[in-house]
């Protein structure tokens, strides 16, 4: 088998370097022209005047020009919701086979086309990532192991007209068939859709698996290791799985959960991040000596920029109208942006949701730096999702704690404002000395913050809970499993629910 192994790693080798990379700038240009081409006869595509944006001289100003920004609910709203009344056409040639039922944070029950042409897209993008992975110099044997996707089930929801699913779902069940022998846990497992049988079935069935990857969100996989190992009374995962070498995460930030993953390891793993959302697979780190993420340039989807600060990007998170967009081509290094996409799924220019920043422009490299609807920004001290992040690493240091998941909010207290965090904490030290470390973290690392905490913020105030507490409030709230994700800020009302469900619980 090691022999096999190596074939096929120096098959994908040579894949890489007949293919090579294409330069993002023109790549851009020519997936933005065949999006506007293919659907120019679409009553979106006629709306927006595509076949008059083809004939100009600079297609993308033009396109920015005519189309505006959406997010979903404004997509839904004037175009969507005649897909999932059997109307063909709208923002895509024809009809609609599968819709993604979203479990993200930015809207509830997001309903997503997911067209022939995007799962082709999400194929392609998955063979990049199979070829890309021999960058990471992993011997032949790997190439012979299995894959396990912990996903959301497969045994999609029949409507009249199209199936609905979660994305990983909807993508597992249009896997090739040549894929079949390394997949796992197979699509019976896979086709399950309580989330505490799927990881049964998986615990006894992964003795006679040979797994060399795993993939997907970690605090899901965490839960499934623990849940393998217990049942099968071992010290760590690799006991049963000797071959273990990579796994491939996505969805949130991967950093909080390292500490707690690898405790369930024998050995560290290569770690490979993905991003791949209910509308596309958008980037995948192709390197090891970096932890950006690189796009797609020439893979059906078009993306662009938007600065974000209060110029460009109201308090609830949503693109200004009139806000400056950039392409690839203009978007600088290093400058947080709003993500946009237009996708061979018929979003245009349409709100994904992230905030990332282009750390090499050359490579068309990004990292994910948080959410739209997860800025903290009530009283002026505009935090992000990574600062957030970076300030309970420190936590973690002084603390000799492990912190995963967390939930803050800016909600009253006594008529002014103060920020209240419940932490996921694996011990409990004092949680004045807690918040008091937090704020001073972020004082000196966010100087809105700093100006905040002197004026209209007036408290920080921490609360460390079991790190279950979320799950079963994730569990009895919305599911459990997949794609679904904690979300890191809430507004006042709903965050109060969490914490009356958190004293109800404790």
């Amino acid at each position: 088998m090691a022999v096999i192994g190596e074939l096929i790693k120096k098959a994908i080798e040579f894949t890489g370097l007949i293919k090579g990379d294409p330069d993002p700038v023109e790549a851009q240009k020519k997936v933005l022209q065949n999006l506007l081409q293919t659907a120019r006869l679409t009553a979106f595509g006629k709306k927006y005047q595509f076949t008059e944006t083809l004939e100009s001289e600079d297609i993308i100003a033009s396109f920015q020009s005519i189309v505006p920004v959406h997010d979903y609910d404004k997509m839904n709203a004037d175009w969507w919701h005649y897909l999932l009344e059997g109307h063909q056409n709208v923002t895509w040639p024809g009809g609609q086979q599968y819709f993604a039922l979203s479990s993200g944070t930015t809207s509830n029950s997001k309903h997503i086309p997911v067209t022939d042409d995007m799962l082709n897209a999400i194929r392609k993008a998955g063979i990049s990532e199979i070829t890309n992975i021999n960058a990471f110099d992993l011997p032949g044997e790997f190439f012979t192991k299995q894959i396990l996707m912990l996903g959301s089930s497969t045994n999609l929801i029949d409507k009249d007209d199209h199936k609905e699913g979660e994305i990983s779902g909807i993508s597992a069940a249009n896997l090739p068939a040549w894929f079949g022998g390394f997949y796992k846990p197979g699509q019976e497992i896979a086709g399950m859709s309580d989330w505490d049988e799927k990881v049964k079935k998986i615990a006894e069935q992964a003795a006679n698996w040979d797994i060399g990857c795993i993939s997907g969100i970690p605090s899901w996989v965490e839960l499934m290791l623990k849940e393998i190992i217990n049942y099968h009374k071992i010290d760590n995962i690799h006991q049963i799985w000797p071959n273990l070498m990579v796994y491939t995460t996505g969805g949130v930030a991967f950093e909080p959960y390292k500490k707690s993953l690898e405790k369930l390891f024998a050995r560290p793993l290569i770690y490979i991040d993905t991003y791949l959302a209910s509308e596309g697979f958008i980037a995948i780190q192709k390197r090891p000596d970096t932890s950006s993420m690189a796009l797609f340039p020439d893979n059906g989807i078009f993306y662009e920029f938007v600065p974000f600060n209060g110029d460009s990007v109201d308090e609830d998170g949503v693109v200004k109208p009139g806000a400056k967009v950039y392409s690839l081509a203009d978007a600088e290094q290093n400058v947080e942006y709003v993500l946009l996409i237009s996708t061979v799924s018929g979003a245009w220019r349409y709100m994904i949701g992230d905030t990332v920043t282009i750390t090499d422009k050359i490579k068309a490299e990004i990292k994910i730096t948080g959410r739209t609807k997860h800025f903290l920004n009530v009283v002026g001290s505009q935090l992000s999702v990574n600062q957030m992040n970076d300030g309970l690493r420190v936590i973690e240091s002084e603390y000799d704690v492990v912190i995963k998941e967390f939930i803050v909010a800016a909600v009253h207290r006594n008529e002014e404002y103060i920020h209240k965090w419940f932490l996921s904490c694996d011990k409990f030290p004092d949680k004045i000395k807690v918040a008091e470390s937090l704020d001073k973290t972020l004082k000196e690392n966010n100087k809105n913050y700093n100006v905040a905490r002197g004026r209209a913020l007036k408290g920080v105030e921490v609360e460390l809970i079991p790190e279950e507490l979320f799950y079963k409030w994730s569990e009895e709230t919305k599911k459990l499993g997949g794609q679904v994700k904690i979300p890191r800020v809430m507004k006042e009302p709903e965050f109060l629910e969490f914490a009356a469900f958190v004293e109800k619980n404790l």
